[in-house]
């Protein structure tokens, strides 16, 4: 009897050891659900707030973290187009290649929605406990590919509407018509399609950080208690 009572109290401390553990790590009750839902909220909220605004106009050329510069092949065509006095085809191309990629991001919201969907338990915890940008790594692994493919004929059109094709030439003659220029001749859809990406998802981690980083933000209760995981 002795020895059962010693096995016993062995087995209830290492229980209440565990239970102890599993109470830290989900204080006032939060459930493996409410952590799923509050990562799906503000992952909503997110997409919501940031990528719309690029889908304005100059939601891009205007947003100094993801406006769209010229390809670095293209970065002397830029210079040296300004150091001749042509500013303004300078900008003009600057700004249809923002132009493409405000429209492409147009076709972001519902991927990005079915992809938030989609966030298991498992996902949920290993995501809230992760790095400050795991939501947004996440997001990125599951919907990159897809995007790419939605973005790319979106930036071609674009580009194509506004006459880029027309502009592009010109500006790429004029200046392999200098002397002492290489000749170039850079894919621009792939370009603007790869920068557009780049641009949603830095958004994304921006926002993902003022949840995780600053409690005003979490303005659910929802968020309130998820978040309080990570603090």
């Amino acid at each position: 009897m002795k020895k059962f009572f010693i096995l016993f109290s062995i087995f209830s401390f290492y229980s209440c050891a565990e239970l102890q553990q599993i109470a830290s790590e989900y204080p006032m009750g939060v459930t493996n659900s409410e952590i799923a839902s509050g990562l799906r909220q503000a992952l909503d909220n997110g997409i919501d707030k940031q990528v719309t605004k690029l889908t304005e106009e100059n939601g891009f050329y205007s947003n100094q973290l993801v406006r769209i510069g010229l390809p670095q092949e293209l970065q002397k065509v830029d210079e040296t187009l300004r150091d001749v006095g042509l500013d303004a085809l300078a900008d003009e191309g600057l700004k249809i290649l923002n132009r493409a990629a405000e429209d492409a991001v147009k076709e972001a919201t519902p991927i990005f929605v079915n992809a938030v969907r989609e966030i298991t338990f498992s996902d949920a915890r290993n995501i809230l406990l992760g790095s400050d940008n795991a939501a947004t790594l996440y997001l990125t692994n599951k919907t990159e590919k897809q995007l790419y493919s939605s973005f790319n004929p979106v930036v071609k059109q674009s580009l194509d509407k506004v006459g880029a094709t027309e502009v592009w030439r010109n500006i790429i003659t004029r200046y392999n018509n200098l002397p002492l220029t290489n000749k170039v001749n850079p894919d621009l859809v792939d370009y603007v399609t790869t920068e557009a990406l780049d641009g949603v998802y830095t958004m994304i981690a921006i926002e993902e950080k003022e949840i995780r980083e600053n409690v005003s933000a979490r303005n659910t209760a929802l968020l309130k208690r998820v978040f309080s995981l990570q603090d």
